[in-house]
Order: C-alpha cells, then structure tokens, then sequence
C-alpha cells in the first residue's frame, strides 16, 4: 500500500467517530473535529500537520479547483460558521475535508441532531457538496 491508500485506509477506519469542536490530538482516535482528523491520519503515515484547517492550508502544493485535478489525499478548505484568519486567508479557512478518490471526500462534520443539540461524526459524502460551493477557499496537496 502506497502512502495515500494508507491515507484512505486509516481515515476509513474512523467512520462514525464522534465529532467535537476542538477535539484536542490527545482525544484522537475517540473524537475529531474537521482538523484533528486530518492531523490524525496524516500523522498514521509519517507526515505531521498543524492542529488548526487554517494553519494546514499554508502547506502543500496549490490544486485547481476542479475535480478532474483532484488526487486522494488533497485537503479542501472551505469558509465556515467559525473560522480562523490572517493575511494569506482574509476570507477565513473554518473546514477542512480530505478527498479519498472517486468522487468521495471523507471529513470530520459538525451538524445539529435531531433533538436539537450539537453532533456530528465522520463521515464520507460527495466531493461535489464541497468543491462547488462559494465558500471554498482553496484546495492543497500534501502528498
């Protein structure tokens, strides 16, 4: 296995762990938010990243943001609800998903449950949801 199946591979594993807001590296692998589980799973195959969407977003090679340019492991940064700032990203940088291959992004996500409270877990939805949306920001890779 290459390292961007393994990516895949590890980041599978951790389907329906538990989101939280903040979630520290030391709670990993019981809970992520968006930018701990990247963290996590670029750390299973030797690559270590910055805790926060905003500080990852600095590294990396710039992608285009089609998805016909897109290669498993690339991490896609959109605006969000709460984000980070600076200079290189005045817009803010607050998600960050990792694309995992035919179509498919896998991501730590927030959302509202049922009764009303906050939730959310990881999960796997379409690259299309994410990279056709106004608030992307930009798309990096690292491998």
């Amino acid at each position: 296995m290459n390292d961007k199946e393994k990516l895949v591979f590890f980041a599978k594993q951790n389907l329906g762990k538990p989101y939280k807001y903040g979630a520290k590296p030391s709670e990993a692998p019981k809970t992520f938010d968006c930018s701990s589980f990247v963290q996590y799973i670029y750390k299973k195959v030797g690559i270590a990243l910055p805790r926060t969407a905003l500080e990852q977003a600095h590294l990396g090679k710039k992608v285009k943001p089609k998805r016909e340019y897109l290669q498993i492991g690339d991490l896609i940064f959109i605006k969000g609800m709460v984000g980070r700032y600076n200079e290189e990203f005045p817009q803010g940088i607050g998600h960050v998903a990792m694309y995992i291959g035919d179509g498919k992004i896998i991501q730590a996500k927030y959302q509202k449950n049922k009764n009303g409270s906050d939730g959310g877990k990881v999960q796997v939805d379409s690259v299309a949801k994410i990279i056709n949306r106004k608030n992307l920001v930009v798309i990096k890779r690292i491998i």
